[in-house]
């Protein structure tokens, strides 16, 4: 497991860019702010990597017998 570290660093950034962000992810600090928008890059690039996969991977798969018994719009009900 990969332990965090936290990195302190200086940034020169716009402030209505940081204002405007900050609202719009409704974080309470500016570093959560960053923090948020680096996670949203990485998490657009590993889908892009992803969907660029799309059609490359062969999988013999039966999805039918993976749904069970959700086959025919069925679902399980839920337990509470």
């Amino acid at each position: 497991m990969r332990k965090e570290v936290s990195v302190r660093t200086t940034l020169d950034l716009p402030d209505i860019l940081l204002a405007e962000a900050q609202r719009a992810c409704g974080a309470k600090t500016k570093t959560m702010t960053v923090v948020m928008a680096l996670q949203q890059l990485v998490n657009a690039a590993k889908i892009e990597q992803l969907r660029a996969l799309r059609g490359k991977i062969r999988l013999d798969v039966d999805l039918k017998a993976l749904r069970g018994e959700r086959v025919a719009g069925t679902w399980p009900s839920r337990r509470r």
